[in-house]
């Protein structure tokens, strides 16, 4: 009698938590379906009482279906203060990992899905790379059946280098009719306390708030959520559900990075930059892109191993005739019918 009782008790339990899904799946997983079958497909549970550490109930399917997860004690908060940029977050998976784990919410540039420094890669397969490209330029970072990533870069030339040297000073993801530009503006003299983040959907700028949850995003169905990981100057993006993560910070050129690499960066200009880490769900076995072309199935790297710098090309294949244009030579994204024309975000916007 009593197993039956705390059968029929775990049973209420349950069908409670189910019921109040719908009302806390926004907060756990903006716009995701009962028992859609992520990682985050979570109920956010209150807190342990004791130990303040953050709790989950699992909605995902396989083994960690309807499985309580609990943040570890090194790491018990999902949304550690702002302030606190050097403290690890709690990270709950509720595939068939199920697990939380500790991570920084800031880009891993050694990780897979990482593009930083002038400009350095690490693709999908794990292999590091350079790619040239050209200060002004704009090229397709990602191209897939859904959505593209494309990526513009500044840079500067020294006398007697035959090409330049470049950054990423800005990304804009376009799928469906939306497009959303993220940027780092243009600063004088570095400052660690100023926002050199710039955030741009559909053609306007957003604020992306400190304060609670410290995001934004587009409305009910939120197809795109920019999280702050910082009170300024880093934050994570969140795409259709998770079909694109990116972890997201700005960074200026060092006086000592200057002189150790023959930069010769003007006055009056940090050269402020993207550093950036992907993650994606669902790409089609024939994604294109500098980056996305590493993620297919079977590839294999043609760059030269063993060296310093190895450089892939594709700057012919990969040139896009603007940060919003969806049109090169191996794209495979293309806009809904329905969409007439590029949404214009000036640049001078980022870089004000």
């Amino acid at each position: 009698m009593d197993r039956k009782i705390a059968i029929l008790g775990a049973f209420i339990v349950i069908s409670l938590c189910l019921m109040s899904s719908e009302k806390q799946q926004v907060e756990a997983a903006p716009g995701k379906g009962y028992l859609d079958p992520a990682s985050t497909n979570y109920i956010l549970q209150p807190p342990n009482i004791t130990t303040g550490q953050e709790r989950f109930f699992c909605l995902a399917r396989g083994r960690c279906h309807f499985i309580f997860l609990t943040c570890p004690k090194e790491c018990p908060l999902r949304k550690p203060p702002l302030s606190q940029t050097n403290v690890k977050a709690c990270f709950a998976d509720c595939s068939s990992r199920c697990e939380t784990t500790c991570k920084h919410r800031i880009p891993n540039c050694n990780g897979y899905g990482s593009v930083c420094y002038d400009p350095r890669f690490v693709g999908g397969d794990g292999v590091m790379f350079y790619f040239h490209g050209a200060n002004g330029g704009d090229f397709a970072l990602v191209s897939d059946d859904r959505f593209q990533i494309n990526v513009h870069f500044i840079g500067t030339r020294p006398e007697g280098r035959k090409r330049d040297f470049t950054w990423v000073q800005a990304l804009s993801v376009m799928f469906d009719s939306h497009t959303l530009v993220i940027a780092a503006r243009k600063v004088a003299k570095w400052d660690d306390h100023f926002d050199a983040l710039s955030v741009n959907w559909n053609g306007k700028d957003i604020i992306v708030p400190t304060e609670g949850d410290a995001e934004w995003h587009d409305g009910e169905e939120a197809v795109a959520v920019v999280e702050r990981t910082g009170l300024v100057n880093s934050a994570k993006i969140t795409i259709l559900n998770g079909l694109i993560q990116m972890d997201v910070k700005v960074v200026p050129i060092t006086e000592e990075d200057d002189k150790m690499h023959g930069y010769n960066i003007p006055q009056g200009d940090a050269f402020a930059h993207l550093e950036t880490q992907f993650r994606f769900g669902n790409l089609t076995e024939h994604v294109e892109g500098i980056l996305g072309q590493t993620y297919r199935p079977g590839y294999v790297s043609p760059v030269k191993r063993g060296v310093a710098m190895p450089m892939m090309g594709g700057e012919d294949r990969y040139r896009t005739s603007s940060l919003l244009s969806t049109n090169c030579a191996s794209c495979r994204f293309q806009r809904p019918i329905t969409f007439t024309e590029e949404k214009s975000v000036p640049l001078k916007l980022a870089q004000a």
